[in-house]
């Protein structure tokens, strides 16, 4: 109940949503940031390793970029292919700080320069470090509020749990996604704003302002259908009252929990995804010059290098080699109303660098311009009805940013459809309708949805603020 007070708050006394975009514009004006791309033999403190062609940093810290061989059996057909990826074992800090004020929860955000932010500074949590930072490898200062996180007592965490990212750029990443309520005074540092959750949704709206790392803490708020109703009246029949039904605990599911927990099983068990680490100087259809990698077709990413003077950050200078997506994904959630409660269409997907191989992704996730060309029966799913969907089926319709630490100017349309309830929908095995309870739930536990639903997840539930009609 106290978070759907939170979520219903799109002005707070603490702050309102005019005074957060004076201090944020104010903040972004001022930074004196500077990222520049490199060769990659401007690089100070990071080399191609000798014996591999990895590229990895001095202290054996941070991360490196690696080669990946995989190998995926679909149907009769096999499919193999290498690629560039990045290994960072270590297990990163996603952590926002919650307080009330005036009897509503406010989460402490703060307007951080990433070096692959398209736009200089975005919203992140209150700390976003990986354990390198927070242990002080690179020599800065320390990251602040970093103990409310570390030694939090049980009773204040409000959620607590491991969390993939992305899985065709990521081998095996995960982070710690953890909120904390706290009582006492907090100091607010230069930098840092409290927010209400309805004023975080609010903003989601808005292209490239709440960064990634946010969004998929926001995801794993345990939102409850039961708590919104109370909170507000909702007009029967209408797409907000379908979708608040659809947070209650076994509204109108289609399968139960343990009938959700044997498809994503059995799509593990039947995922014949073989990974090999191999060094980045031994894969194939790969060539390096002097400033990137790139795949010799053109097409999806690059690996390239920057050089970073941060006036707001830990340390004031550094390069570092990043990911380059070459064109604009998409994130898609096809919706539809079954019998008055909202469902999503949710796929098992397989990627190459998630720890467990198959997780919970959204309808479509792919981008587009990789499929230029391509056969129908050989598109993803959904793609061309995403892409061609009428204006008055979008419920929400945004660009957002990839995490700006390793992703340089790597942007996704998340994108949610409204399908005609009357409409009869055929899906793959590989895909299922899900209520929004259960894909909440799901993100409650490690390692069941991919990075890319759980920002689709946080972008649904703003649509609880929103009047859409019919």
């Amino acid at each position: 109940m106290r978070i759907a007070r939170s979520l219903w708050a799109a002005d707070s006394t603490a702050a309102s949503l005019k005074s957060f975009h004076s201090w944020f514009t104010g903040l972004r004006d001022s930074d004196a940031s500077q990222v520049r791309r490199i060769d990659f033999d401007a690089l100070t403190d990071w080399r191609f390793e000798a014996a591999t062609g990895n590229i990895v940093h001095d202290s054996g810290k941070f991360f490196s970029i690696e080669g990946l061989n995989v190998r995926a059996t679909q149907g009769p057909a096999q499919h193999q292919w290498s690629q560039p990826i990045i290994s960072q074992p270590e297990i990163g800090l996603l952590g926002i700080l919650v307080k009330e004020f005036d009897g509503t929860l406010h989460c402490l955000m703060q307007a951080k320069m990433e070096p692959g932010n398209c736009n200089g500074l975005q919203l992140s949590p209150t700390v976003q470090a990986t354990r390198s930072n927070y242990t002080g490898v690179h020599g800065g200062k320390a990251v602040p509020y970093l103990d409310y996180f570390r030694d939090a007592p049980s009773q204040h965490v409000i959620t607590d749990v491991l969390q993939s990212e992305q899985g065709s750029w990521f081998y095996r990443k995960r982070n710690r996604n953890i909120i904390v309520e706290v009582d006492e005074h907090v100091e607010v540092l230069e930098g840092f704003h409290w927010l209400s959750i309805g004023q975080l949704h609010e903003l989601l709206s808005i292209d490239d302002l709440v960064n990634m790392d946010a969004r998929t803490v926001l995801s794993c708020l345990p939102l409850s259908g039961t708590g919104l109703s109370k909170a507000h009246d909702f007009q029967s029949g209408t797409f907000r009252s379908a979708l608040v039904r659809s947070l209650g605990a076994d509204q109108g599911t289609l399968r139960t929990s343990r009938q959700v927990q044997h498809w994503i099983t059995d799509a593990r068990v039947r995922s014949e995804m073989d990974t090999t680490p191999v060094g980045l100087g031994q894969i194939e259809g790969w060539h390096r010059s002097s400033d990137r990698i790139s795949h010799e077709t053109g097409l999806f990413f690059d690996v390239m290098a920057v050089d970073v003077r941060a006036g707001s950050r830990e340390v004031r200078g550094w390069t570092q080699p990043m990911i380059q997506a070459r064109n604009l994904g998409v994130v898609a959630f096809l919706t539809q109303r079954i019998e008055g409660v909202l469902h999503v269409l949710a796929n098992v997907r397989a990627e190459p660098g998630l720890l467990d191989m198959v997780e919970v992704a959204p309808t479509l996730q792919c981008t587009p311009e990789d499929y230029r060309g391509v056969p129908a029966r050989a598109r993803p799913p959904f793609l061309d009805e995403m892409l061609q969907a009428p204006q008055d089926s979008i419920r929400f319709d945004t660009v957002l940013s990839e995490e700006g630490g390793r992703f340089f100017h790597t942007r996704n349309r998340y994108l949610i459809v409204e399908a005609d309830p009357d409409r009869k929908l055929t899906a793959p095995a590989d895909f299922c309708w899900l209520t929004v309870h259960q894909l909440t739930d799901l993100i409650q536990h490690s390692h069941y949805v991919n990075i890319q639903a759980r920002s689709l997840t946080a972008c649904l539930h703003s649509l609880t603020l929103r009047p859409m009609g019919n």
